[in-house]
Order: structure tokens, then C-alpha cells, then sequence
């Protein structure tokens, strides 16, 4: 199998990530605070600290672990100073983000979206002139999973920031393979996953909140130390409850320290000369329609369809004839599609990792030559 599907979860993972699971199941439990068994450190605290080395973030301890990037999401907008209040998100959020945002409405004031165009591109001015309106927080998904476009952070930090705004980063799908430098780049709040490029298990992930921004939890429980407390001050709240995944967390920080040792750098040169020979192949073949833009959309994964045939048609052919795993639909973010004009079907996403190879690219794109030449004969 040849799986294509790495925006997804990424597959295989590195060896080093199977190694640290199995030997943590095979160890002694280590739990936050509930065990005198840790050696050479805590599990969670070694995360947080190469975490912070990859994404920019000096106050690691303000880094707090959940089952990924939806309790992550879900845990920011239920905590963060939003009751009543206007937010904004970007056309191309994830449902992770929208969904909160729309359901949790005891939580916020109100949702409007800033527009993207067909390759996902918000443009900063068009987020200026939204918050000409007083907003508490404006939510933006660094890299687009559909399209693969990256967005001008740093900007839109800068004008959330001048207009009394909190910048909110979903970084789901740039963590591990785009640059990400959070304290530079003057991000209040970041989610992260840990199943895709920091090549971790399903179910981990987390967020950080900077020093200085409030945040109430949404659930509470024990946490292994200051037991007689049962009630707590403003500001003075834990945030990881309950017994943690401790065997996922060393998985992740195995595949966290993979990446800093490749060096992110090293790992988005080599997807991105996968993405030139995918862009370049498909768009030679009659009958493709390709969404995005390689000199553009810099994220390792790019979407298309092909004339006469539905999204799932295609994927469905090239796991069932050719054996390579794709994603088709909407890929749980409908907003960007009314942007691309593909609202009603979706796109056929195909996405790399750093452990795919030049091989499967070629293998991908002579199917998708196969399939569309059958369509052409057929018509």
C-alpha cells in the first residue's frame, strides 16, 4: 500500500516513535506526579521542552497535553475570555475550530468569517478591515488542508494585536513540517496535533496559552498533587486532569526529537520536491482540475479532480486498483470549498510526509494518468 493520505495521519512513523511506545507500555507507568517510577525526568516535561524548541515557544510550562487538536480547540474556546464577545475565524478552518465556534454560543458572542480566495489565501487586509469592529479573538489555520496555502501570521498578528485582538493558531497541519515560531511571531494561543507531521500517535496533542492570557478550564479532576484543594483562584488553575497518555506522549516527544534532528527545514525541502513533481504531473494529464498552486501553497499536499468523476469515485479506483490511500470530500473544512467551487463534491487530496518517496509520487500520477485516459475513452 502507498499511502498518500499523510495530512490525515502520517504512516509509517518513524522507527524511533515505535521504540519509545513500546518501551513505555513495557516500563513501569510514569503519570504526572502519581509515581516515584520516572527516571532521567518526567515524559510530559521532556515533551514540553523540545516542543518548545520547535515551535518557538520560551514558556514551555504554559504548554498543556490533550487527546489532540479538537479537545484542544474545544479546551481555548470554552476557556478563553470570549463570553458575549464577537470572534472571527478564516474560511478555511477546520470543523475542530468552526464547530466550537458555532455550537459553544454560551461561550461566544458571535462568528464572522474572514473570506479567503481559491487557493485559501486570506488576505490580511480583508482581516483589518473586519476588526474595524471590536473582536476578542481571531482564529486562523496556519496551513490550509485543502489546498496547502500558508498564511501571513506574523501580519495578522500584528493587526489582531493593534486592534485589542487575540490571535488564535491552529497549527494541526504546519507542526512538524513548516517553520512555526510562536513567540516571534506574537501568537496568543496555539493548537497542535500530534498524529500528522510530529509523527505521533493518535490521540495526542495540546495547545499553549502565553503567559499573561486567561484561560479557564473546561473540565476538572485530579491531577496527582495539591489533592486537598478542591477549589481554585482566578489564575491559579491546572489544566491536564485525569491520567494522561503517558506511552503516547513519549511516542510523540520520539517523533518530536525526529523532526528537531532532521531538522524542519531538511523535512519541507524534501516534501516540497514532492509537491513540484505532483503538481507538475497531474498537471500535465487531460481531464485533471488541480486546486492551489505550487509556486503558492507551500504545505506538503495539494487537491484535484478529475472531469466526469466524483471525488470518492477517483479515491475509491486508486485504493481499489492501484493500492494508494488518498483522502476524497470536504476534508471537515466546508467554508474553503465555497472559495474553490467545490462545495457539492469536495477534492481528492493527496498529501506526503517526509517518509514517502519519489516513488510513490511517480506511482500516484501514472494511476491518475490511467484513470483519467479511461474517462476520456469512455466519453
Amino acid at each position: 500500500m502507498i499511502w498518500l493520505n499523510q495530512a490525515a495521519t502520517t504512516f509509517p512513523k518513524p522507527r524511533c516513535v515505535l521504540d519509545a511506545h513500546t518501551a513505555a507500555l513495557s516500563a513501569p507507568p510514569e503519570g504526572q506526579f502519581r509515581s516515584n517510577a520516572a527516571r532521567n525526568g518526567d515524559a510530559f516535561d521532556r515533551c514540553r521542552e523540545n516542543l518548545g524548541k520547535l515551535l518557538g515557544i520560551s514558556a514551555v510550562d504554559h504548554i498543556y497535553f490533550t487527546s489532540g487538536a479538537t479537545d484542544a480547540a474545544n479546551a481555548l474556546i470554552s476557556g478563553l475570555p470570549l463570553t458575549g464577545k464577537r470572534v472571527l475565524a478564516t474560511q478555511t478552518e477546520h470543523n475542530s475550530v468552526l464547530r466550537p465556534l458555532m455550537n459553544l454560543t454560551d461561550r461566544v458572542g458571535g462568528v464572522d468569517i474572514v473570506p479567503c480566495d481559491a487557493l485559501g489565501r486570506v488576505d490580511p487586509a480583508a482581516a483589518a478591515r473586519m476588526l474595524s469592529e471590536p473582536a476578542a479573538a481571531l482564529f486562523v489555520n496556519h496551513c490550509s488542508n485543502v489546498t496547502g496555502m500558508v498564511q501571513d501570521i506574523p501580519t495578522l498578528a500584528e493587526i489582531a494585536h493593534r486592534c485589542g485582538t487575540l490571535l488564535v493558531l491552529d497549527a494541526s497541519q504546519s507542526a512538524g513540517c513548516l517553520p512555526v515560531d510562536a513567540d516571534a511571531w506574537g501568537v496568543d494561543a496555539l493548537i497542535f496535533t500530534g498524529h500528522k507531521a510530529l509523527f505521533g500517535p493518535q490521540g495526542t496533542g495540546g495547545y499553549y496559552v502565553r503567559p499573561g492570557v486567561p484561560l479557564r478550564p473546561f473540565r476538572y479532576g485530579g491531577t496527582g498533587r495539591n489533592s486537598r484543594r478542591l477549589t481554585y483562584e482566578y489564575g491559579d488553575y491546572e489544566y491536564e486532569v485525569g491520567t494522561q497518555d503517558a506511552p503516547g506522549i513519549a511516542a510523540l516527544n520520539a517523533g518530536i526529537e525526529y523532526v528537531l534532528e532532521r531538522g524542519v527545514n531538511a523535512i519541507h525541502d524534501n516534501e516540497r520536491g514532492m509537491m513540484k513533481a505532483l503538481f507538475e504531473g497531474l498537471a500535465a494529464i487531460p481531464g485533471v482540475m488541480l486546486y492551489g498552486d505550487y509556486a503558492r501553497c507551500r504545505g506538503p499536499l495539494i487537491s484535484f479532480n478529475i472531469r466526469e468523476l466524483t471525488p470518492s469515485d477517483v479515491a475509491y479506483i486508486l485504493s481499489g486498483s492501484y493500492g494508494i490511500t488518498v483522502r476524497a470530500g470536504l476534508h471537515c473544512s466546508p467554508l474553503i470549498h465555497d472559495a474553490m467551487g467545490t462545495s457539492e463534491n469536495g477534492t481528492v487530496r493527496v498529501s506526503v510526509s517526509d517518509m514517502n518517496t519519489k516513488a510513490d509520487i511517480e506511482a500516484l500520477i501514472a494511476a491518475v494518468r490511467e484513470i483519467s485516459a479511461s474517462v476520456e475513452a469512455a466519453t
